[in-house]
């Protein structure tokens, strides 16, 4: 299990977890923060933790968004929530076999690299089970935040899970984590579950 302690960076997967999910996106105008993104990022700037984007952009190898497009939805994400300590972009599909595409750990050891932390000391979150599988295979804690694309199975499956990102930054900055799902959670409501 990981140590209650304050992480040295909190690595964001991007779509679905800091802007809304709009498959291969390559336009900055449809670039909209989830709730709460602005905020939780700004107090983790505020506490001195590096906060960096580990993100699955397959669009580009399949074509259909340029790589051009990918910067301008980045750099339209960094105007709306500000500037990341690092950001890890995998651009390969599936049938690549690169070892940077989460489910694989790369992004994950890349961010910690550039962040000259440990991926033992990083926290991963996203809302798919990739994400978390990334972050295992990596070392480092991950949260998963559902939202109704979430998979129960990769609800059920996640060592921890946060009702939305200001839980998360509570967690992150403090010294528990608090339940490992939480039953007030709107998704945890939905599917009738209670307190563990």
């Amino acid at each position: 299990m990981f140590e209650k302690r304050r992480p040295g960076a909190v690595l964001f997967d991007r779509d679905g977890t800091l802007i809304r999910d709009v498959p291969y996106n390559g336009d900055p105008a449809l670039v909209e923060p989830m709730p709460g993104a602005v905020e939780a990022l700004g107090r983790l700037r505020r506490a001195d933790v590096a906060v960096a984007v580990v993100t699955n952009q397959s669009g580009v190898a399949k074509g259909l968004l340029s790589p051009d497009e990918m910067d301008q939805v980045n750099a339209k994400v960094e105007e709306l929530l500000g500037p990341f300590d690092a950001w890890a972009i995998c651009v390969h599909d599936d049938t690549d076999g690169c070892t940077c595409r989460k489910p694989a750990p790369g992004l994950v050891i890349r961010a910690a690299a550039v962040l000259d932390v440990s991926p033992r000391d990083c926290v991963v979150v996203g809302d798919i089970g990739r994400d978390m599988e990334a972050a295992k295979a990596a070392g480092a804690r991950g949260i998963l935040v559902p939202t109704p694309q979430t998979l129960e199975a990769e609800i059920r499956l996640a060592a921890e899970v946060a009702d939305d990102l200001t839980d998360v930054v509570d967690r992150v900055l403090s010294d528990t984590d608090g339940p490992v799902v939480a039953a007030s959670a709107p998704w945890a409501r939905a599917m009738g579950w209670s307190r563990w």
